[in-house]
């Protein structure tokens, strides 16, 4: 089962197909993906592999200020594009000392999300409800913003908890790629935050936890606090589940 698609220049992209369901459906491949920033699609190799994809919308999790800074998707690739920055407060995890724990600490970072970017996470699940062709959303390194996404999207399709997390901690693949990425862009400065680039699978089960605990599960969330019920699951199901 390949998921992870290599670029030259992006490290973290990969394919939500494969994952079985709860009632032995499967999540159908070719239809939703998960990157880091796809600013990062410069050279013509890169491109190139991108649209035989055939990815016709992209949603940016990110900031305005960051696509501001380094860019967006390239224009002419002709893909829908939808900015919709879910984090409502900024931090610097390079700039986090060694004695921040990964876990916890991100872990409420989500949770916060989950509070502040109830109008952005509600939209971003109804467009990739849409019946629109394939579709990719991603953050900066593809990994916390574009994690939490992830794993509304596969609960909410009934792909098991344990699977969810499981997709989550793949992004530890690609830590060292994206590490590689920030010294890159910060010659002279160090990166004294071990957590960087990691995705440890405890840190999705607090979050997960979290929700179950403030709303009985991820569905009593979306429900409850994004406003979309039983018809909008059965909706993107529709749209994402095979036979």
């Amino acid at each position: 089962m390949i998921r992870h698609i290599e670029f030259d220049r992006l490290h973290n992209f990969r394919d939500l197909g494969g994952y079985r369901t709860e009632d032995g459906r499967t999540v159908r491949w070719g239809a939703l993906y998960r990157s880091d920033s796809l600013a990062k699609l410069a050279g013509e190799p890169d491109r190139e592999r991108f649209r035989a994809l055939g990815i016709r919308t992209v949603i940016d999790l990110r900031y305005p200020w960051e696509i501001e800074a380094r860019g967006r998707v390239p224009e002419d690739l002709g893909v829908a594009y939808h900015n919709l920055s879910i984090e409502h407060r900024p931090y610097d995890q390079a700039a986090l000392g060694p004695e921040t724990d990964t876990a916890a600490f991100l872990a409420e970072r989500y949770a916060e999300v989950a509070e502040d970017g109830v109008k952005e996470l509600r939209r971003v699940l109804e467009v990739i409800a849409a019946d629109g062709g394939p579709l990719v959303f991603h953050c900066a390194s593809g990994k916390d913003r574009t994690g939490i996404v992830a794993a509304l999207v596969l609960d909410l399709l009934g792909v098991p908890e344990e699977t969810v997390v499981a997709d989550f901690a793949l992004t530890g693949l690609a830590t060292e790629r994206l590490i590689a990425d920030w010294r890159a862009a910060n010659p002279g400065h160090e990166l004294n935050w071990p957590g960087y680039g990691t995705a440890p699978a405890v840190l999705m089960r607090l979050f997960l936890d979290g929700l179950a605990e403030r709303h009985g599960s991820v569905r009593g969330y979306v429900g409850e606090v994004l406003g979309l019920g039983t018809e909008f699951g059965e909706r993107l199901r529709e749209r994402l589940l095979v036979d």
